[in-house]
């Protein structure tokens, strides 16, 4: 049963829950596996991945003989919406891609960014029965836009082999290596090394709890993207929106996950009813059935800007704005992953071809930071020169701000320069 409720002050704050993983549960037994890895390094990868993904692994990286027949496998079809895909993604993360500037702050004196790129980073793609190809493009595109030297890919094998669609989406992007590694042990070889596997700068990528707790305990040591949970969309619709569109868009994300948020805000009780009703006749695995017992709901409001004060304190990974004058109502918009607008962009089309990444934060933390984009694989280095006289204009303000702050050789450093 799909469960429609009408937001009120009382359960305003139950609505805005979901699901958040235990970490903390899993993170002794992850604690034992990333030790083994620094430890152990290539023999603690074997091992664990005959035990953990059960494959008998002779090599951990991915040779070219079976990249060539990866190519092969998939067939031309594929090989070309992987293609277009990577292009559409560069179009995008290159727009995003901040240029390096200079102003002069005094005649002769110049303060500016230099932009560096991140050296080597390691991109996490999960497994599963058909593989995540469009993961890799959405880590690795932005990646190498930003111009980093080293993209190496670790995801869980199938029977000691990768994925076809997921070897030709690294091969298109042009990473350095894949590895056949998984799980918390692949987060661990990346983030301190071993003789097969290099240590890199950055781990980006979406995974299962076994994933994100590895991040978590790696994370003083390697800098990591972020911790996301289940997927999660929020629907704002009013009576123009179509019914069917409206519930496919939910089944769609709550097909990912039983602990996936798919949630419906309307002020109209005649869409809520509607809906309601297809998407209970369509509920057709028991992944979708749990995600409605659980986080999945259709939330009655006043009117659309209640509505969208609820999705900015909700904060979701994915909003679509199925209303009237979306280009109006989104300006409103303060939180969210990802925004599609009106009766033709579906989530879908974000999520494997369109140009932001579809590696969002969830659970809320929207409000605080973006999904991944060219700018996390970037470093923003300032500059300054000075001339003499530029310094001379702004001494007596380092040197008060220096006595403020009880530090007399950093007023001494600056007279120094000028006597």
């Amino acid at each position: 049963m799909v469960e429609i409720v009408r937001l009120t002050q009382a359960n305003y704050k139950n609505l805005l829950t979901r699901s958040e993983r235990d970490i903390e549960a899993v993170l002794p037994a992850v604690r034992k596996i990333v030790e083994k890895v620094k430890r152990e390094g290539d023999r603690a990868l074997f091992q664990l991945e005959r035990e953990l993904d059960h494959s008998k692994l002779k090599s951990l990286r991915v040779s070219d003989k079976e990249i060539v027949e990866a190519y092969e496998k998939i067939g031309e079809s594929a090989v070309r919406v992987l293609r277009r895909a990577a292009r559409l993604l560069e179009k995008f993360h290159e727009k995003t891609l901040t240029k390096e500037w200079k102003i002069e702050i005094f005649n002769g004196s110049t303060t500016g960014v230099l932009m560096r790129p991140i050296q080597r980073v390691g991109l996490y793609v999960p497994g599963g029965e058909r593989g995540y190809p469009s993961t890799v493009l959405m880590g690795g595109i932005p990646a190498r836009v930003a111009g980093v030297e080293e993209i190496f890919v670790c995801t869980p094998p199938r029977n000691g082999a990768v994925n076809p669609h997921v070897l030709v989406a690294a091969d298109i992007v042009g990473v350095d290596a894949v590895f056949k590694v998984g799980g918390a042990q692949a987060i661990a070889a990346m983030a301190y090394g071993t003789k097969t596997i290099p240590k890199v700068d950055k781990i980006v990528g979406p995974g299962n709890i076994y994933v994100q707790a590895a991040k978590r305990l790696v994370s003083p040591d390697v800098q990591t993207d972020f911790e996301a949970g289940p997927s999660e969309v929020m629907v704002l619709a009013d009576d123009s929106a179509p019914p069917k569109s409206v519930a496919l868009e939910l089944l769609a994300q709550a097909e990912h996950d039983p602990n996936s948020s798919a949630v419906l805000v309307t002020p109209s009780g005649r869409l809520a009813t509607e809906v309601k009703k297809m998407l209970e006749e369509r509920m057709d695995s028991e992944t979708i059935k749990l995600s409605f017992s659980r986080y999945s709901r259709i939330v009655l409001v006043g009117n659309l800007r209640k509505g969208i004060e609820f999705a900015n304190a909700y904060a979701p990974e994915h909003l679509v704005l199925m209303i009237r004058q979306p280009n109006r109502w989104v300006r409103e918009v303060r939180n969210a992953g990802e925004i599609f607008l009106g009766p033709y962009s579906p989530v879908a089309a974000g999520d494997f071809v369109l140009g932001p990444s579809h590696i969002l934060p969830t659970g809320g933390k929207t409000k605080s930071r973006s999904g991944l984009t060219v700018l996390d694989f970037l470093k923003i280095l300032p500059y300054h020169q000075l001339s003499k006289e530029g310094l001379r204009k702004i001494s007596r303000m380092v040197e008060e701000m220096a006595r403020m702050e009880g530090l007399p050789w950093h007023a001494r450093s600056v007279k120094e320069r000028l006597s």
